[in-house]
């Protein structure tokens, strides 16, 4: 049996999970998300525990066992808290300003860049050098920040770029200068 995909998802309160065959769609305070699943899973409801099982123990029905489990732990945890990821930028002269829903980043490039937001995520700026992107979907907001962080990826040298919040970058020894007296 799956660890991940025998453990039961608890729906909390204000969440409303609707299974119709192999589509599920949940609704929560932070919006609606719907999935096509695995026709092979059985997911059933119980009260206010949504649990997930497999047929058999084919190869294949175990490995969707837990994918199906966290993809439905996600959405039920998306409608409810939402997901967020902060990018930090870094480097001088480097900045972000939010200009409507859209995103303008000064990266060191000739032209500012702009960033529009993908469906079901925003994007927010604080201070100057810190971007934060949240939304339902856990996919979508992951998606977002990598397309951002793949407009100046942090340069091993000198560290300048956009990085994740966290993110440790180790830096490269520049050239070495040349030795005397060899």
């Amino acid at each position: 049996m799956s660890r991940i995909g025998k453990m039961p998802i608890t729906v909390p309160s204000g969440v409303k999970v609707n299974i119709d065959g192999n589509t599920v769609t949940i609704s929560g305070p932070k919006g609606e998300l719907s999935r096509s699943l695995p026709e092979e899973m059985l997911i059933k409801m119980e009260g206010d525990i949504l649990e997930v099982s497999r047929p058999s123990d084919n190869k294949k029905h175990r490995a969707y066992h837990g994918l199906t489990r966290s993809l439905l732990a996600n959405m039920v945890e998306g409608v409810s808290k939402g997901f967020e990821k902060t990018l930090e930028i870094v480097g001088v002269g480097y900045r972000a300003e939010k200009t409507g829903d859209n995103l303008t980043i000064r990266i060191g490039y000739s032209h500012p860049v702009e960033v529009i937001p993908l469906p079901g995520t925003a994007l927010d700026v604080e201070g100057n050098n810190r971007i934060k992107v949240t939304g339902a979907n856990k996919e979508m907001v992951g998606e977002m920040a990598a397309k951002i962080r793949a407009i100046r990826r942090p340069d091993h040298y000198k560290g300048k770029g956009i990085r994740y919040t966290g993110e440790v970058v180790h830096l490269k020894p520049g050239k070495a200068g040349k030795v005397v007296g060899g």
